[in-house]
């Protein structure tokens, strides 16, 4: 009878031991669906994410620096487009007078002489 008696106390043990340890991960799972605790769990997975994110765009730039280059500044061009668009017949006929009137300064005033000179020999 003993033996019975100790194999009913040890079930007995063990179920409370068991029970205990229920109770236990039924709380810690209580806790993991309040408010605060799953905001908290959101909000880091959130921060791996956006990290993960930044790391490779860093890692992509670090990689690819003229691709990257030339299409940020095709951006850049397709999104001021309209105004270059409007502007640039005017900016280019600008850009061709002051090129003109640089060339004008430029152009030997010798050469005019030389041609009236000319003239005038073949006159005589």
């Amino acid at each position: 009878m003993p033996r019975t008696r100790n194999r009913l106390i040890n079930a007995a043990r063990r179920s409370m031991l068991q029970r205990a340890e229920l109770h236990r991960r039924l709380d810690v799972a209580k806790a993991a669906f309040k408010p605060k605790a799953l905001y908290a769990r959101g909000k880091y997975n959130v921060d791996v994410k956006v990290a993960t994110a930044a790391h490779n765009v860093r890692e992509a730039f670090k990689n690819n620096r003229l691709p990257i280059a030339l299409a940020a500044a095709a951006g850049v061009v397709w999104l001021l487009r309209e105004p270059i668009r409007d502007h640039a017949p005017k900016l280019a006929q600008k850009v061709q007078d002051l090129a003109d009137a640089a060339a004008a300064k430029f152009r030997p005033v010798a050469a005019e002489d030389d041609l009236t000179e000319d003239h005038d020999e073949a006159a005589e």
